[in-house]
């Protein structure tokens, strides 16, 4: 099970000062916020009116995703839509009308990933749209995750329930959860830019 604290542990103060863990977790705690909310495909349109809301305002990173249902497919084809660009990336694989089990292609998540990692430099806020089964194994956007809040950028998640005990192992008791409420997530997010701008 990857572990966020101890990731950032090793590049703020070096692998070998263990005891310093509740200092991390002291400045990262109003900076690393998620959205669990029920139903499907509720996150991902919940984080993108956050995302529009935010335009503007502040300098996103990160990524949102769009879910088109087809009436030929059991799956829906799923749009990542980088946050810094604007860009469309398709990250669903098309494996026919009776495909199951997850389509997600992981070359395309590994580009949005590294494109996301380029743009993050100067970001006001990184919104990663799914903590999903690839960051729970440490990989796709966990790394990147680490790495915004090393930089002091806040971090806004979304992750749905059968994915949230592993996030809650990832994060270790930092992420604060945030309720179903736009105006309030909006708030948070401008909070956590002031105190990043700070």
């Amino acid at each position: 099970m990857p572990r966020l604290l101890v990731d950032l542990c090793q590049c703020l103060i070096g692998p070998f000062l263990p005891f310093r863990i509740e200092t991390v977790r002291e400045c990262c705690v109003v900076k690393l916020g998620y959205v669990s909310l029920p139903g499907r495909g509720a996150n991902d349109l919940f984080l993108a009116q956050i995302a529009d809301a935010l335009r503007g305002q502040l300098k996103l990173c990160g990524t949102v995703q769009t879910n088109i249902t087809r009436a030929d497919r059991r799956k829906c084809d799923m749009d990542l839509r980088l946050l810094a660009t604007g860009e469309v990336l398709r990250i669903s694989e098309d494996r026919g009308a009776f495909a199951r089990g997850c389509t997600l292609d992981t070359q395309v998540l590994t580009e949005a990933v590294a494109r996301s990692e380029a743009a993050l430099a100067g970001a006001d806020l990184l919104i990663v749209n799914k903590f999903g089964k690839t960051e729970a194994e440490g990989q796709g956007f966990a790394p990147l995750i680490a790495e915004a809040l090393f930089a002091g950028i806040p971090v806004l998640v979304g992750v749905n329930a059968l994915n949230l005990p592993a996030f809650e192992g990832f994060t270790e008791g930092i992420a604060q959860p945030l309720p179903e409420d736009a105006q309030h997530v909006i708030a948070w997010c401008l909070s956590a830019r002031l105190i990043h701008a700070a």
